[in-house]
């Protein structure tokens, strides 16, 4: 039987290296404190509506002002999104 021709492979040659980019974090050390500001304020309007049975903070608002309370408070987890 005839021997088989052997095949030579090329070398192995690496990929070229990726060109390294560097990322540019942003001091986002405003994040936590604006966070709690925002919970803490959505939390008070709520209860200062309650307490004082409907009278404050924004009497002509009624019952909306639980949703400003929230709006606050969804403003909050919005901020949270940029914690790093």
């Amino acid at each position: 039987m005839p021997k088989s021709r052997i095949r030579k492979k090329a070398d192995f040659t690496p990929p070229p290296a990726k060109q390294t980019t560097n990322i540019k974090l942003t001091n986002r050390s405003w994040v936590a404190p604006v966070m709690l500001a925002l919970f803490l304020i959505g939390l008070a309007w709520i209860v200062v509506f309650y307490v004082t049975d409907g009278d404050l903070p924004v009497e002509s608002l009624q019952n909306w002002n639980i949703v400003v309370g929230f709006g606050f408070i969804a403003g909050g987890f919005g901020v949270s999104t940029q914690w790093k």
